[in-house]
């Protein structure tokens, strides 16, 4: 295992080669100059309090692009009924600021950022924007230090549970939503979520459960807290919606 030495700076020890090595096997990628994953890892408000470092924002621009044209080559090629109108809303879905955030807290990037220490006291290591920026940020970084089969890999790794599950209804809204607006016409309620963790962190799963009115109407279990909720919600939008079928037969009988 290579290793991958660089000067610590706020958040934890950065010159702890085990925590790093540890992060480099969860991104998918171990860098040949570990100059990069510090620059990828340095906000911009610690370069304000440090002159002497640069910021992780143009690994942040080439990333984005990375990031773009890889989900844009995989959903091209692997989903060809699709019209160009819905693979661009299937891209957006996964190409955004919530989903690169989560995949961030996935693989545990905030303590390992170098924020200013302003940042850091508001809550910097956990803002979706930064977490998002310094995602494509890696991404830049693994495309400078390995090429394009490293970008793709490492890229397609983090995202096919993503892609795999926008594709399942693109450009549709979510099951959440579609749950919530199904009990506010029935007057039902808002769903309320119930997130349970277990397992190690770098195998952490979830299991969410639905409650309706108090009462538990659906399950769901994934590698995410969102993605978790999103079946549980997806579990109880068809068992509210038979419950309704039932009824309305029940009321119309003699």
């Amino acid at each position: 295992m290579r290793s991958t030495t660089f000067t610590a700076g706020l958040g934890i020890d950065l010159s702890d080669e085990g925590q790093l090595d540890e992060f480099c096997d969860r991104l998918g990628h171990h860098f040949a100059d570990p100059g990069l994953l510090t620059l990828a890892l340095t906000h911009r408000s610690f370069c304000a309090e440090h002159p002497s470092n640069s910021p992780n924002e143009r690994l942040e621009f080439l990333g984005d692009s990375v990031l773009g044209l890889v989900v844009t080559d995989h959903i091209y090629r692997n989903y060809p009924e699709l019209p160009e109108g819905q693979l661009a809303k299937l891209r957006a879905s996964v190409v955004n600021t919530a989903t690169l955030a989560e995949l961030g807290r996935r693989l545990r990037v905030g303590p390992l950022l170098r924020l200013g220490k302003g940042e850091d006291q508001s809550g910097g290591r956990d803002k979706e924007s930064i977490l998002a920026d310094a995602l494509e940020a890696l991404f830049g970084a693994v495309y400078v230090d390995g090429g394009w089969d490293a970008a793709q890999s490492v890229i397609l790794t983090l995202t096919a549970e993503a892609i795999l599950e926008a594709a399942e209804q693109p450009g549709k809204k979510d099951y959440k939503t579609q749950l919530q607006e199904l009990t506010a016409r029935l007057a039902l309620g808002t769903p309320v979520y119930q997130i349970d963790g277990s397992g190690p962190d770098h195998d952490k799963r979830f299991t969410a459960v639905t409650l309706i009115d108090g009462v538990p109407r659906g399950h769901g279990a994934g590698t995410s807290k969102k993605r978790a909720e999103q079946v549980a919600a997806r579990s109880a939008y068809s068992a509210v919606l038979t419950s309704v079928a039932k009824e309305d037969g029940s009321n119309g009988q003699t």
